[in-house]
This record gives structure tokens, sequence and C-alpha cells, in this order.
């Protein structure tokens, strides 16, 4: 791969500009992601069901490794400030103005909350969802406490706002809550047949508008939402549609869905939760104290749990990633080595992260990658195509050695057929695959070189 370090991002659309990531590994009786009634995902590819790991259930476990290296001083991105996606961004800026600042709690979370409506977000109805947003915001960590310094620093007014927007909306709310509810009286009178009260509600009559939020304070908030340097917006974008003026971001990397090279294989697995009480008396002779209707275990059900090797591929725009660092307001120097930084973070959370569903029953976080395949080109490089045909591991073999030795076929295919490509970088952690790999240097057939760690796979 070309060293990027002094590169120039327009140097990236020579040739260089993707880094294309592929990976095989392979889970055993695990379930990392399920659908709403707890069953593994799938779809039919090649005739047959593929067992499938959701780009979003990948990508939000990439994420949040990251994040959670970066924030322990761990990585390539340590140091740097990180992002997160919630709905508790009013609770948040409350927390820092009562915490930071010695506000009332109740002054605050009222405070916070209209500001935040002021600029366009939705609330929860519910008692429990009241304080918190109807959609989730991916904002920098720290947008809460900065958004709370400036409201302490600017109290006066934003408490004189504040205040005329808290007994407007709740005057509006009482009006419309009063209007709905003449208006169901007039369907009942209607349907009773009975006059209709003359004081039914004019269907035409418009609400007064909502005190609107200072310039000034708008633009603090704003400011304090932007992606600023927060990185892992810059790589996975965010879009916000409730507030126009927010700048959205067109993440840098794109994420497949990870599926199965052969059919899906799955077990629905009956267990039995033991109650230890009763176990203990009967162990020690005692269980002629259980009533006769107290046999068998404590709890009995089924969980799906899914085995198979899974193909998975992401790939980053090493141009955009750049870019998105420039318009954050970093410069072309503090935005190469952010850029760099980065990169190397993406390698190490995609060959790392694991979704996190059923790890404590299954131990599937513990997963190694078979194989992890490396390069740059002009454009992506998917080769999910490679295993249209499923594995047949009574023909084929061990399925995630079959899947090898086709994607390293699949790969000097395409290298021989292209310009636009570089040779690949291979990392396994497999016996099996390291056999594999080893007879293909041997032979002078393997497309690229292997890497022997994971710092190999990108020279950003």
């Amino acid at each position: 791969m070309t060293a990027l370090t002094h590169a120039s991002a327009s140097d990236l659309l020579t040739g260089d500009q993707y880094l294309s990531l592929h990976l095989l590994e392979t889970f055993t009786a695990a379930l990392p992601v399920r659908d709403e009634n707890g069953m593994p995902k799938g779809f039919v590819y090649g005739g047959d069901l593929r067992t499938m790991i959701t780009s979003q259930a990948r990508r939000r476990a990439e994420r949040t490794y990251s994040r959670e290296r970066a924030n322990g001083g761990q990585g390539a991105l340590a140091g740097y400030t990180m992002g997160i996606r919630t709905r508790e961004w009013a609770k948040l800026t409350a927390d820092a103005l009562s915490s930071r600042h010695s506000w009332d709690k109740q002054e605050a979370s009222d405070t916070a909350k209209a500001v935040l409506e002021g600029l366009g977000l939705k609330f929860g109805t519910k008692p429990n969802t009241l304080v918190l947003t109807q959609v989730l915001l991916f904002a920098p960590e720290d947008a809460g406490q900065i958004i709370a310094d400036y409201l302490h620093d600017n109290r006066d007014s934003v408490v004189t706002w504040s205040s005329s927007y808290i007994k407007a909306r709740d005057a509006k709310a009482a009006a419309e809550a009063a209007k709905k509810a003449k208006a169901a009286a007039a369907r009942k009178a209607k349907k009773d047949g009975t006059p209709v009260p003359d004081d039914a509600p004019d269907s035409s009559a418009e609400d007064d508008g909502l005190p609107l939020l200072p310039k000034q304070i708008r633009e603090a908030v704003l400011t304090a939402f932007a992606p600023r340097d927060a990185i892992d917006i810059a790589l996975y974008g965010r879009f916000l549609a409730e507030i126009a003026d927010s700048p959205n971001v067109d993440g840098a990397i794109q994420t497949g869905h990870a599926f199965t090279v052969h059919a899906a294989e799955h077990i629905d697995d009956f267990y039995a939760a033991a109650d230890d009480a009763k176990l203990h008396r009967k162990e020690h002779a005692l269980d002629f104290l259980d009533t006769a209707d107290d046999a068998g275990a404590g709890t009995t059900g089924y969980q799906s749990l899914i085995t198979g090797t899974f193909y998975r591929h992401a790939v980053l725009d090493r141009y955009k990633i750049r870019m998105n660092l420039l318009a954050a307001g970093m410069n072309p120097d503090e935005a190469e080595t952010a850029a760099a930084a980065a990169e190397r973070e993406f390698v190490e959370a995609f060959t790392n992260a694991i979704p996190h569903a059923k790890k404590n029953s299954t131990a599937s976080t513990g997963v190694l990658p078979k194989l992890v395949l490396a390069f740059t080109g002009a454009r992506p490089f998917n080769y999910a195509g490679a295993f249209e045909k499923p594995i047949d591991e009574t023909s084929d073999g061990p399925a995630s050695i079959a899947a090898a030795e086709r994607l390293l076929k699949q790969h000097a295919l395409v290298l021989r057929k292209r310009t636009d490509i570089s040779p690949g970088t291979f990392l396994t952690y497999d016996l099996d695959v390291q056999e594999l790999l080893d007879t293909h240097s041997a032979a002078g057939t393997l497309p690229g070189t292997e890497a022997g760690t994971l710092d190999e796979l990108t020279s950003a």
C-alpha cells in the first residue's frame, strides 16, 4: 500500500482512495444479533438461506469499541474527542448544570429541555420519556457540558426566555387538551343525537406560536452539537432531519451485512435453569419438605443459536475522512494526522469488535478472524459475490478453509484484470488458514503479502 503520511487529500483520488477490508470468521453456538422474536436474522442468497449479522450491529460494535479504547487512552485515537448517540441530551445538560454550576435540579432540567425544544427537537410524551428526545442524536460526548457552560454564563437571558417559553408551552398544551376534550364531547353528542354544545371547538382556529429560541442561544447549542473533532462522527456519519440547520455528515465508512458462506445452520437449544435452594434441599436429603407439585426445573425455555463461517466487508473512503475532518475545522496537517489514526483504528475495530448479544452465555466476543484481507483501490471492491455459490462441507471440506481459498482466488482474479487495485495484505489467527497461506506463499501464488500484525494491514 502507498504510505499516506505526507500525502494531500487530493492525491488519494489517483488510486488509493478506498481501503477495502474483507474478513472470514467462525461463530460456534452463538447469536451475535437477533430479530424482534429472538431468532437469528437471515436472507436467501444463491438459493439457500444464509445467517446474517447486520451492518447496523457491526457498525455499533466497532464504533463503541473504538470510543471505549480512545476514552481509556488506548489505541490510535487516544486523546481525540469521540461522539455518543443518545436521547438523553437534556438530562446530560441538566446534570452538568447542577453538578458543575450548582443549579437547582428541577430548574436545570426544565431549562435544558426548553432550550432543546426551542432548537427543534421533540420529546417523548410518556412519564418515563418526558426528558428524552424522540430521536437519537449523535454528537460529541462533551456537548452537554458545553451547552451547560453556555447556559450558565448567560443565565439571566436564558432563564428569561425559558420561563416565557415554558409558560407559553404549558398554556398551549392545556388549550390543546381542552380542545380535544370539547371535540370528543361534540362527537359523543352527535352520536347520541343530542344537540352539539354551542362552545364546540372551531376546527379552523390556530394556536399561537411559541417564543423563538434567541439566535445567539441557538447558534451556541448548534455549535456544541456540531461534529467538531469527534472522529467517529467523521468516520460513521450522522443524519439529523429534526434540525434543518444542523450539519449532517456523510460518513467515510461503508459496511456490508455479514453472512454465512454456506447454508444457514440454526438450532433451538432447550435450556433449564435450576433453583439453587431446591437443589440444595435435594442434595442434603431435605426435599421431603417440598410439595409434590414443586418438582422440575426453576425455569425452562428455548434459545436460538447459530453456527457458521461468515464473510464480511467494510471500506474506508480515505479522501472522505480527510474532507470531513477539514470541514470540522482541522487544518490540513491536523486532518492528515487524525485521518491516519482513524484508519489504524478502523482496521483494529473491524478486526476485533464483536456484537455483544448473548456474550456471557456464548463467549462469542472472543472469536478471532480466520482471515483478514486488506487492499486499496480507486473504488470499493466487495467480494460477496464470490460466495453466491454456497460452500458444501460434504464436498468442499471445512467451510472456513474452503472460504479462505475462494477469497484468495477471487482477489487473484480481480488483481490480474484490474489496474486500479493493489495487491492484498493477509492476516490470520487460524492454524489451518496459516498452512494455506504458507502453501500459496511457497508456490508463489499468494496474491499479496502476509502481515504479522494488524498495523501491517495499513500503512497510514
